[in-house]
């Protein structure tokens, strides 16, 4: 399994936590050659790191919306899969929306993201005393601890 990227939204829809391993397949177009050049043309619409997780926010916001309006208040958005990535998605009791992009043969990883936020998001941000409760203005996880125990838990489990 191939994890991309990983992100943190708030219940005020901010990024407080981005984290990415590696980089998505945009298209089938553009190849890298053996000695790392690419056969393409550049990719003007590159988008950086903050429009990269709006759009993520406003996908999951979107069809969440759509499945709680087709379904009924008790169904859930869980994940979605295109032709070159699969979103996994999660949110807390108090509005934390955990989401987690990887490839396409990639299970569903809900309770993986269940288990990130139980043990590693609580005992090492909600538990910190020099952590904000709230991240307003952008102010997103500043906490060595919850990083190293992500990329332990990304590399080591998954």
């Amino acid at each position: 399994m191939v994890v991309y990227s990983f992100y943190i939204f708030d219940r005020h829809a901010e990024c407080i936590y981005k984290k990415k391993w590696n980089p998505r397949p945009t298209s089938s177009s553009t190849q890298l050659q053996s000695n790392g050049l690419s056969n393409g043309p550049p990719n003007p619409t590159a988008l950086s790191a903050e429009d990269d997780a709006k759009l993520i926010f406003g996908t999951i916001f979107s069809l969440r919306n759509m499945v709680r309006k087709l379904g009924g208040p008790d169904d859930n958005f869980i994940s979605y899969r295109t032709g070159h990535y699969k979103l996994h998605y999660y949110e807390t009791p108090t509005s934390l929306k955990f989401v987690m992009v990887t490839d396409t043969k990639t299970n569903n990883l809900r309770i993986v993201l269940h288990q990130i936020y139980v043990s590693l998001y609580v005992e090492y941000v909600v538990k910190n005393p020099l952590s904000p409760v709230e991240h307003p203005g952008g102010v997103g996880v500043n906490c060595e601890l919850f990083e190293l125990g992500l990329e332990q838990f990304i590399t080591g489990s998954l």
